[in-house]
């Protein structure tokens, strides 16, 4: 039977998210410590632990069928790879710094500076675009260390909460991108692993959609009635079920993390009362 291979990295949080999604979709992985590769016991996919940067290259040599794999590698190493799903976790940007007492005002200041990078394509492309001429040095590991031991002016590199950058006593001045995680597929993948992989990204988009929303239920007066349901998006409709007390209704909807706390205010200020909050595990739809 055909299986369908993904590559997702060795180690590190992008791993542990990319394997938490795929334990959300259902999926049991046979994984013994320190394996390079593992089997689904329950759907027909093997999973590959691959460095992070190899992985564009075996998607392009139809290796591995899939990969989770942030959009910052793929922009650096594989733009001509198709990305089918953003999955919504592993967040970052790809940014310059500057030393922090450094006078920055615009990228005009980083003309024929020295800067550091681990992302030469992306740096390249961004600054070619801006008209702006540098010495790029290609440092593959800790790059914030750069300006600190005069090896260059600047650097560019990714940044999640900055805390690397304050450490080493640089300061975000330009961001290239932002970026997360994605699912990346072969160009070489035959019709039957098409289908598998369908029946994949279906899981997937089901968790995430349950990610992104919660299931919530109020009581609510039915001389409300109408504005509620104004109000409330759901899936399709709310659904409104009559309660024990007279002029009263139990109103059930789901609610988008992203307008979550402002939709609640609303409720309240209609007259809610009672209003419990769910997790969704799956959103199938």
């Amino acid at each position: 039977m055909s299986k369908l291979k993904i590559a997702i990295q060795k180690s590190g949080r992008l791993n542990e998210d990319s394997l938490k999604i795929l334990k959300d979709c259902g999926i049991s992985i046979d994984n013994g410590k320190d394996q390079l590769k593992a089997a689904a016991r329950n759907f027909p996919l093997e999973i590959l632990y691959l460095r992070n940067g190899d992985i564009p290259q075996y998607l392009k040599d139809g290796v591995v069928d899939i990969a989770i794999i942030g959009e910052n590698v793929l922009f650096e190493k594989g733009q001509d790879l198709e990305i089918i799903e953003k999955l919504g976790f592993s967040k970052c940007r790809v940014s310059i710094a500057v030393p922090k007492n450094d006078t920055y005002n615009s990228l005009n200041d980083l003309q024929r500076k020295r800067i550091a990078t681990s992302y030469p394509n992306t740096i390249t492309k961004y600054l070619k675009e801006k008209g702006i001429k540098t010495e790029l040095h290609v440092i593959n590991g800790s790059v914030e260390i750069a300006p600190n031991i005069g090896l260059a002016d600047a650097i560019c590199d990714i940044v999640s909460s900055g805390s690397t950058l304050f450490k080493n006593n640089l300061k975000e001045v330009e961001v290239l991108f932002k970026s997360e995680a994605v699912l990346a597929i072969s160009p070489n993948l035959s019709s039957t692993k098409r289908e598998l992989l369908n029946k994949l990204q279906f899981r997937i988009k089901s968790v995430l959609r349950a990610r992104d929303s919660k299931y919530v239920l109020f009581n609510a007066p039915n001389a409300n009635i109408e504005k509620f349901t104004k109000l409330l998006p759901g899936m399709r409709s709310p659904t409104i079920l009559p309660l024990a007390e007279e002029g009263w209704s139990s109103i059930h909807t789901v609610l988008r993390k992203d307008k979550f706390w402002e939709i609640i205010d609303e409720l309240k200020n209609l007259g809610a009362e009672g209003i419990l909050v769910y997790p969704i595990e799956k959103m199938v739809l």
